[in-house]
């Protein structure tokens, strides 16, 4: 099968996870990029990456690479791409553009421009005009401009690869799947210990956590792709990497999550029983400050609480983030707990040293992800 280059999207600071888990996917050429990693290969790995990849966004497969000073020019090199090869007149297509740039100001009128070329192809060659699609459409084209260069690809994802399939309830603010799966990593989980979120949420960590225990493809619970509408896609290819469980381990041990609220162990086990880990995930309502372990084995705890960013100095969220700390010693002797924040004061009361500090972005938010012994 033919190689081809591939870029796979992903957030700040996840850049050197991606591209491990391109290389254990036998991707070659693998290259770190700003927030992406490129990478070379065939349609089978573009389609096991969007099934596998757990700290992917999305996987691109750039068509043209070209300097442009303004939004003419970006549509006459889009005009020579022979746009029949990947699409009919019957193609519903959308475009999204990304912009790095002063020259290009407006991302609107860069896609508009992109969309004009496309349509006027089509015009002078056959005298119809293709389908512009915005909801669900058949085929996703990506633009992305930094300063002058323009890379126009085709998205063979479609919806974000965070969107795994299985959440189908959520509380505020719920943590990203690519984000959980990237912290999850670079802690080194394999499912070897039990697992404890003690602050749970809608279950996001617990879920993550279970899959990359027994090595499940994230891809498994979505609906589709967006490479399945292509005008090459091969569904017997597609079907024996869907079905390939060749890889999957078992799990021995357990994962609990807990929360103080009825409403967040409410939505976390609707997502559990959603992805059918019911099996290896247990969770219950109970303030962190009232956990107690029976049996002092070493665990991997895990957690993302509030970071009081309205109040940088909320003295709950300090206390907060005291009490934890207390659980943490008085709880978990001989564990490893990861836990994610913002609050650089309230991080300090956890009154422990931290091992580790590896810079990570949650939203817009820079955050400090510390590893505790």
């Amino acid at each position: 099968m033919q190689e081809f280059q591939m870029l796979a999207k992903t957030f700040k600071g996840l850049e050197q996870v991606l591209a491990q888990e391109l290389i254990e996917l036998g991707a070659s050429n693998v290259q770190i990029e700003r927030r992406a990693v490129s990478f070379m290969g065939d349609k089978a790995l573009m389609y096991r990456a969007n099934m596998c990849l757990r700290t992917a966004s999305r996987v691109l497969k750039p068509l043209a690479v070209f300097k442009a000073e303004d939004a003419d020019e970006v549509y006459m090199a889009v005009k020579q791409i022979d746009w029949s090869q990947y699409m009919t007149l019957e193609t519903g297509f959308t475009i999204d553009s990304t912009v790095y740039s002063e020259q290009f100001r407006h991302s609107k009128y860069v896609t508009y421009r992109v969309k004009d070329a496309i349509v006027d192809q089509f015009m002078e060659k056959t005298r119809k005009r293709p389908n512009v699609r915005l909801t669900n459409p058949d085929l996703y084209i990506n633009v992305h401009i930094s300063e002058t260069q323009v890379t126009i690809s085709l998205d063979s994802s479609g919806e974000s690869l965070h969107k795994r399939g299985y959440r189908v309830a959520t509380t505020e603010a719920p943590i990203n799947e690519v984000l959980a799966a990237g912290m999850l990593m670079m802690a080194g989980w394999k499912g070897q210990s039990d697992f404890y979120d003690l602050m749970c949420g809608s279950g996001t960590l617990l879920i993550e956590a279970a899959l990359m225990a027994q090595n499940i493809a994230p891809g498994v619970f979505r609906k589709g792709f967006a490479f399945e509408r292509w005008k090459n896609f091969d569904a017997d290819l597609f079907e024996q990497i869907y079905n390939d469980d060749s890889l999957e381990r078992p799990f021995t041990h357990h994962i609990y999550g807990s929360d103080a609220s009825f409403y967040a162990v409410q939505q976390a086990l609707k997502n559990v029983a959603s992805a059918n880990q019911q099996r290896f995930i247990s969770v219950k309502q109970i303030r962190m400050q009232e956990v107690k372990r029976e049996e002092q084995t070493p665990a991997m705890v895990m957690m993302n609480p509030p970071y009081g960013e309205r109040l940088a100095q909320d003295k709950d969220v300090l206390r907060l983030y005291q009490d934890m700390g207390t659980t943490l010693k008085h709880q978990f002797s001989g564990s490893t707990a990861w836990i994610i924040s913002s609050n650089e004061d309230a991080l300090k009361c956890i009154g422990l040293k931290p091992d580790q500090r590896i810079k990570l972005m949650n939203g817009e938010l820079d955050c400090h992800f510390n590893q505790y012994s």
